[in-house]
């Protein structure tokens, strides 16, 4: 699946073409790997790194959705793993914040 259609299914962006524009700004990562392509693969248990707000989400894609369905439907699909980080000014992944 598309990044882009990715991040609309799973409520992360409100439209597609906003999360077209964050995947080619070149913020975004998976598997690691920094991507400009708004058209770049997605499976499943791949993990997505992109600046959220003021912080940094990092997530596990567990099941890849069909359509934009209601929150918990998307939540079901996704596995964040940021939730254990210290997210305080002198942790390391402070030093990670997305411009």
């Amino acid at each position: 699946m598309r990044i882009d259609k990715l991040l609309y299914f799973l409520r992360f962006a409100k439209s597609r073409s906003i999360a077209r524009k964050w995947a080619e700004a070149g913020h975004m990562r998976v598997n690691g790997r920094r991507i400009e392509r708004c058209s770049q693969g997605v499976h499943e248990g791949d993990v997505l790194t992109m600046p959220l707000g003021e912080s940094i989400a990092i997530v596990r894609v567990l099941a890849l959705p069909g359509r934009r369905g209601p929150s918990l439907e998307a939540r079901s699909c996704y596995e964040r793993l940021d939730e254990t980080l210290d997210a305080s000014p002198a942790s390391p992944l402070a030093a990670l914040r997305f411009e």
